[in-house]
């Protein structure tokens, strides 16, 4: 019993930090369709954007893969101790 509690815990562990994810996706769709808009204002600055849109997703996509790395190792190292 005690060991089904603790690979639901270990689930619900997981499925939290995959919300992580889904949150850097909205995050980088909204950077995304912002950088389109200012754009379409200014087309003479699209390298300066471009150049600040890049860094910005590049950093957003860092937590997404930090909350994947902690799903993977909550649920395989979980596995080898159980």
């Amino acid at each position: 019993m005690a060991a089904t509690l603790e690979w639901g815990l270990v689930a619900v562990g997981a499925g939290l930090a995959g919300v992580g994810v889904l949150g850097t996706g909205i995050g980088q769709g909204y950077a995304t369709g912002r950088a389109a808009d200012a754009v379409g204002r200014n087309p003479e600055a699209e390298a300066a954007i471009r150049k600040m849109l890049i860094m910005g997703l590049a950093i957003t996509e860092s937590s997404a893969i930090y909350a994947l790395v902690i799903a993977i190792l909550l649920i395989f190292v979980f596995n080898k101790t159980a």
